[in-house]
């Protein structure tokens, strides 16, 4: 039978250097092959070709028109002046209808002008008054000024000034 000495002890087996050096290496190509891969997947020419299709087109800036300030008075009950002064910008868009606009200024102020002096102070105080007010002058805008003529296409109305007294 085979005897071992009562001195000699199993020592641990420890890697040697290059064992750790090329663990580290391998390590260090890995990374760098993922890091490679990645990189060609999201910049591959096939990427932004397929996502461009699908993505439509940007729409065109919008043209904002400012009118000028008006001052109307109001209805009252209470038998007192209230007045309304309220500026407005007009969201269009394109500047072919800022044109169109321009041209039938006077009929679409006189348009603005009668249907505000319509209102009560107690309607224009609350937000929603504002925002059926805003719709309402919207419809007025977007009438056809000429018989057999195209509505005019406004986005939005914005105000710009807003003050009852």
């Amino acid at each position: 039978m085979a005897t071992t000495p009562a001195n000699q002890q199993a020592a641990p087996a420890t890697p040697g250097p290059m064992k750790r050096i090329i663990l580290i290496a391998l390590i260090a190509i890995v990374a760098a092959g993922a890091a490679g891969a990645g990189v060609w997947f999201f910049m591959s020419k096939r990427a932004p070709a397929a996502t461009a299709a699908a993505t439509p087109a940007p729409a065109p800036a919008p043209t904002f028109f400012p009118l000028d300030s008006m001052t109307v008075n109001l209805q009252s009950d209470d038998g007192q002046q209230h007045f309304l002064r309220i500026g407005l910008t007009l969201k269009l868009t394109d500047p072919k209808t800022q044109q169109e606009l321009t041209e039938h200024m006077p009929e679409i102020r006189s348009r603005i002008l009668l249907a505000l002096s319509n209102h009560h102070p107690d309607e224009l105080a609350p937000l929603d008054g504002k925002r059926a007010l805003a719709t309402e002058l919207r419809t007025l805008i977007e009438q056809p000024t000429d018989k057999g003529a195209a509505p005019i296409h406004v986005q939005d109305v914005l105000f710009t000034e807003f003050v009852v007294q």
